[in-house]
């Protein structure tokens, strides 16, 4: 990336930014906090139709209009308003009906009667009051008042009680107040309010007609205050005005021929230490497809950091393999991959999705076919021999985790004190790579009760002293062992857990094959003797293996992500601290 300030009179600004979008390349860094009544409109609208947005895009309205998306919409202020008004008035009775369901469930113990009648009752002097009594005080009413219980229920230990007198009724006991209207209205109520909800929201639901319309006034809305924020976004100085940002160094030729030719000037350097630099990754096709995942995470490395697409696809591929590892599961994620691409193909310019998943669905074939594991694994003992028996058992896969861990980690630092080369800083890395070995053949000893070679002993030893001279790019060896010493220590121990973390890549794997097993088993068990029979064995297959499909994903989006994201990313030392690069541009 090259910074770049943009100068020109304060009269053209506008002009000038409007040829900056229509060359979409540079990525505005504001000098000032945009403001300006037109910018506080373009939030106002662009609020107001997100709301909109939401509301027709909910759940609830997914049902069918019976409309076909309009093509144009002329006065969308009041029809925006009038879906605002109609969910308003929804909401206000949602929150009725919520209330008017508390006060049923109040009063249903108490049975159907009228408040109107009571009171007027009072003009009568027929005093009628409800309380709450104890049990063990009923005995406490005064002589001369009617005791009426109603129902049998008790209330933590209490009656309900209606008393009845001649006079004004005051006990020391809990008083109901009486509600505003009988049980019987309140249900009236309900049903009313239930039935104009419906209304309401299927007058609503044909408003979803409008919202691709609203969508691209939104986005429309979107680019303007883009546009209105980089003109007020500015610095001046007088008559002067000047633009800052940031554009890939391949683009500033461009940018050079295009402040020439309209009389601007132009200023271009690197960027600083300070600078919040974009981040722009440019990588191979084949590489590429690993963006949608960092675009499901919402992850973006530093400008500085290591771009970790690369590993991040090569192991990720792995660790979906492992995890589903199944290779009945992994022909159904190709199926349904293939399936998806057909209907969507044409309609997605960036298919990257659909090759990433070809991959990952391929990862799990393969290793079913290591494993012998086809919708399970016992069900077919015998009859579908593992390719690789040695990975049927549990020491050996667990063994592999700890192999995985360390050599994923190893990659990280060894990629580390390759970018710091001829720097002696590279050699800190180099030993924390011995290191994660030293922990790799520890955790066998420790988990898996294997041999521990002496000669291991060496490179915790070796690793530990390059840590603790090499760890801090001062020259003062006094400050770079203090350095060394402070990073042992909080890092050393932190090395062999993380080694043994990926553990979980057994785990997880392993119970997705014992919960195939399991609904085999129940199915085997049922069998096909009848009709329905048939039926029960093929629902507890269809649901057993539909369950583990379901949730196989979910296990690589947490732990397979979170091996590469957290703990490889830790070792590479990339934080996760940048953001994208997003040129000033037309749409």
């Amino acid at each position: 990336m090259k910074k770049v300030a943009i100068i020109v009179r304060s009269e053209d600004s506008k002009e000038t930014a409007s040829k900056l979008r229509s060359m979409g390349v540079l990525h505005i860094e504001h000098q000032q906090v945009p403001k300006g009544a037109d910018i506080a409109s373009l939030y106002e609208d662009i609020a107001t139709l997100s709301k909109v947005i939401g509301i027709l895009s909910s759940p609830e309205m997914k049902g069918s209009s019976g409309l076909k998306p309009a093509k144009i919409l002329q006065d969308w202020r009041f029809v925006a308003k009038h879906v605002l008004d109609i969910r308003a008035r929804i909401d206000h009775l949602e929150e009725y009906g919520i209330g008017l369901n508390a006060r049923i469930a109040e009063w249903e113990p108490w049975g159907d009667f009228d408040p109107a009648a009571i009171e007027d009752l009072k003009k009568k002097d027929i005093f009628v009051k409800l309380y709450e009594i104890p049990s063990d005080r009923i005995n406490e009413v005064p002589a001369g008042i009617i005791v009426q219980k109603i129902g049998d229920q008790r209330n933590k230990g209490l009656l309900r009680c209606a008393l009845i007198s001649r006079q004004e009724i005051s006990l020391p006991f809990k008083e109901k107040a009486l509600p505003a209207m009988g049980l019987a209205e309140m249900r009236s109520r309900l049903a009313e309010d239930k039935e104009m909800m419906r209304l309401l929201k299927d007058s609503l639901r044909k408003y979803t007609f409008y919202l691709e319309r609203f969508i691209k006034i939104r986005d429309a809305f979107s680019k303007e205050l883009e546009f209105h924020e980089a003109i007020h976004g500015m610095g001046s100085s007088g008559e002067i005005a000047y633009l800052v940002g940031y554009v890939p160094y391949d683009s500033v030729s461009f940018l050079k021929e295009s402040a020439c030719s309209n009389r601007w000037g132009i200023w271009v350097t690197d960027p600083s230490e300070d600078d919040a630099v974009p981040t722009l990754i440019r990588n191979p096709k084949w590489i590429s497809i690993i963006s949608p995942v960092f675009k499901l995470i919402e992850v973006v490395p530093g400008y500085k950091e290591l771009d970790m697409s690369l590993w991040f696809l090569i192991f990720l591929s792995i660790f979906f393999g492992m995890l589903i590892g199944d290779a009945g599961y992994g022909s159904v994620f190709l199926a349904i991959t293939l399936f998806a691409n057909a209907r969507l193909g044409k309609r997605v310019s960036d298919k990257s999705a659909f090759y990433l998943f070809y991959i990952f669905s391929c990862c799990a074939i393969i290793w079913g076919i290591l494993t012998g594991a086809l919708f399970g694994q016992e069900w077919l003992h015998g009859v579908v021999r593992p390719l690789l028996p040695a990975l049927r058992d549990d020491r050996n896969v667990q063994s592999l985790c700890f192999f995985m861990g360390a050599l994923h980690l190893s990659i990280a630092h060894l990629w580390r004190a390759t970018v710091k080369i001829p720097s002696v800083a590279a050699l800190c890395d180099i030993g924390w790579t011995l290191i994660l070995w030293g922990g790799f053949f520890l955790a066998r000893l420790l988990i898996l009760g294997q041999d521990f070679p002496p000669q291991v002993l060496w490179l915790f030893m070796v690793g530990a002293l390059l840590v603790l001279f090499f760890a801090s790019p001062s020259k003062n060896i006094i400050k770079g062992v203090g350095h060394g010493v402070g990073a042992l220590a909080g890092n050393f121990v932190n090395s062999f857990t993380d080694v043994v973390s990926y553990i979980r890549l057994f785990a997880v794997g392993l119970a997705t094959v014992a919960m195939a097993d399991s609904f085999n088993t129940m199915a085997k068990d049922v069998g096909f003797g009848n009709i329905f029979s048939s039926f029960v064995t093929v629902l507890i297959l269809f649901i057993g293996h539909g369950l583990n499909i379901l949730l196989g994903p979910m296990s690589v989006l947490v732990h397979g992500v979170r091996l590469n994201v957290l703990e490889f990313c830790s070792h590479a030392d990339i934080s996760w601290k940048g953001f994208a690069y997003r040129p000033f541009r037309e749409k």
